[in-house]
């Protein structure tokens, strides 16, 4: 049944009850496998995301997507798999699935470039994420539950990769110029709707990330992007919260 967006105006609310700019639900912990040298897990809406760290190791090679690497710096491996219940059509994704593949690369390009990896040299760092639930924002929510597992592990990094979608309120075909910009959408927007995924570093306008996989007028991009930015500075405030909640429960435990 096609999404009807008739009513999605500024002044009106969405089929989910939000307004055009509002997030849904966040959900964050920290240090949820004590296995693992980091591990996160998140919740963006219904998208619920696992994450774990292993390393920085002794180099070692897989199938995953790498960035980075080399004699005199680590390499960012990630391998992302996706439970075959975590979708409505329970399609079970294989290795070689094309778009987990684009994913994994497009992640762990943005860590190479972001961890201080010349601290590791002939080193892996290989980050592990498990989706148990989709409803849109799927590789945001990827971003944001690795940016928390490797905070955890320990690993430096110049500033927190946080991530969100943004999108328009009409389709490619309608050819509507003044469509109004929408912040994070979920499933059923996106199977609709053109959208891009945004990623930040920090809480400056520093782009790090930008997919997009759908046709929009060239006029709507500016404000998508816009959107999306103001977005990932809300969605940090949310995940520095949970890192400083971590924190003190840390330093808690020790006094005691």
């Amino acid at each position: 049944m096609p999404l009807d967006t008739s009513t999605y105006s500024l002044a009106l609310l969405r089929l989910d009850g939000r307004r055009w700019n509002e997030l849904r639900r966040m959900h964050a912990q920290i240090s949820v496998q004590t296995a693992a040298d980091g591990s996160s897990y998140l919740e963006m809406g219904n998208t619920k995301v696992i994450c774990t760290v292993a390393g920085p190791s002794e180099g070692r090679r897989s199938g995953g997507g790498g960035g980075g690497g080399g004699d005199t710096n680590a390499t960012v491996q990630v391998e992302i798999g996706i439970a075959g219940f975590s979708g409505v059509d329970r399609k079970r994704r294989g290795r070689g699935d094309k778009r987990t593949s684009e994913m994994q690369v497009t992640i762990a390009n943005a860590f190479s470039n972001t961890l201080f990896t010349n601290l590791y040299p002939h080193s892996t760092i290989l980050i592990t994420l498990h989706v148990l639930s989709q409803d849109g924002s799927l590789l945001a929510a990827c971003l944001n539950a690795a940016t928390l597992a490797l905070i955890d592990a320990g690993v430096p990094m110049l500033d927190y990769v946080v991530a969100c979608t943004s999108g328009s309120t009409s389709s490619y075909s309608s050819n509507d110029e003044a469509a109004d910009p929408l912040l994070d959408l979920n499933g059923m927007e996106e199977q609709e709707l053109p959208f891009l995924t945004v990623g930040t570093l920090g809480a400056g306008e520093k782009v790090s990330v930008l997919v997009m996989e759908s046709r929009v007028q060239a006029g709507r991009l500016e404000g998508m992007l816009a959107v999306g930015v103001d977005g990932c500075k809300q969605v940090r405030e949310i995940l520095d919260q949970a890192v400083r909640r971590h924190g003190k429960r840390i330093l808690e435990s020790i006094v005691k």
